[in-house]
């Protein structure tokens, strides 16, 4: 008959047991994902904010069939990623579920309506800024720290995947929101391009001192022609050329930035993902990869679905797979398969200097 452990000794056991358990968390990579509605799972739910996706049909086709805060029918990159390397997905940080173990599989600190700059999203209101962003990094660190340790902490951050994608709502919630807005008269184009990266390299560059060392920095897709930008400013169907003209100065100065800083600090840290290529194939022979459609979007109204939200009244398709948009910005998630797929076996053209399986091969050696 087995012995009753005392007290004291179950207290031990039970130490043990949870040491064990982090040490065995730490042996999975964590995530931590930044940027704005395409990597959003959910952090603007606890945000007074119009940027939310918490309410039908979002959500649809998710494992629930409930919204999550997701801007997607389903699933969303970072949610594929982590399915691809065999993790759960990372919570939102603002999940008031991110303690112990969850804490440390990394956090989601993306927030809808975000850009690079500041003023990026006003119209939003209560989003969470670029800024506050590392400074929630910052704070997952201490608390991480308070769990595991301080020297534990470091090789989970260091060791940790990370995705940031932002920079598209610069150009369609700032630069083109409205004709004549205050930072086109400020700036012609090519101009805003160079402070915007200028000012993604200070992100980035904090990013890295936070402890960051494998970033994938997706580019913008091509802003012209999603469906929204279709709906109003296309006459013929075509993809908005300015918008076109922006994603196509933006995308090449962003690698080339990339590429600087990694030379700065001797090593791949920053890996450019480019989801305008990746994009463009499925937009210009939708067929090709099984859909019927990459100009109407599934969820919306108006022309190609392409004005206003995503609501209960909007029309809906009864078959996501065949729609690239999901919604007026929105890739659905079959369109994210197809994007999460180039990012881990895509050639040099889709992935600076390196893919995501390269990369994890990589430091698997290490």
């Amino acid at each position: 008959m087995p012995m009753a452990c005392s007290f004291i000794s179950c207290m031990v056991l039970g130490t043990l047991w949870t040491l064990g358990n982090i040490v065995l968390q730490l042996e999975a990579r964590a995530f931590f994902v930044f940027g704005d509605s395409l990597v959003d799972s959910g952090n603007n739910n606890y945000l007074a904010t119009t940027a939310r996706a918490d309410s039908p049909p979002y959500g649809i086709d998710y494992p629930t069939h409930r919204p999550t805060g997701r801007f997607s029918n389903g699933l969303n990159i970072p949610d594929i990623i982590s399915e691809q390397i065999g993790a759960e997905p990372v919570l939102p940080y603002l999940s008031p579920e991110l303690r112990g173990q969850r804490l440390l599989n990394g956090a989601n600190f993306a927030s809808a309506g975000i850009g690079i700059l500041n003023d990026t999203g006003v119209q939003f209101l209560n989003i969470i800024r670029m800024f506050r962003q590392l400074d929630y990094f910052q704070q997952y660190q201490q608390r991480a720290r308070a769990l595991i340790g301080a020297d534990q902490t470091k090789r989970l951050v260091n060791g940790a995947l990370v995705l940031i994608t932002v920079g598209g709502n610069d150009f369609v919630n700032n630069y083109y929101l409205v004709p004549y807005s205050a930072r086109s008269r400020q700036f012609a184009l090519p101009d805003y391009v160079k402070y915007l990266i200028s000012e993604y390299k200070k992100l980035l560059t904090r990013l890295y001192n936070l402890g960051a060392r494998r970033v994938l920095v997706t580019g913008t897709g091509p802003l012209g022609c999603v469906p929204a930008e279709l709906a109003m400013r296309s006459s013929n169907g075509g993809c908005s050329a300015e918008l076109q003209r922006a994603a196509s100065l933006y995308n090449p100065q962003l690698v080339q930035m990339l590429k600087e800083l990694n030379k700065k600090i001797g090593s791949t840290v920053f890996i450019a993902v480019n989801t305008e290529e990746m994009q463009r194939n499925f937009i210009t022979d939708p067929q090709a990869f099984g859909f019927t459609t990459s100009k109407v979007a599934c969820c919306g109204q108006g022309p190609y679905n392409g004005l206003g939200l995503c609501t209960i009244a909007s029309n809906l398709c009864p078959n996501r797979n065949l729609y690239a948009f999901w919604d007026a910005f929105h890739p659905s998630e079959k369109a994210s398969r197809i994007i999460v797929d180039q990012i881990f076996s895509g050639s040099t053209k889709f992935m600076n200097p390196m893919n995501l399986s390269t990369i994890m091969a990589m430091d698997a050696m290490s």
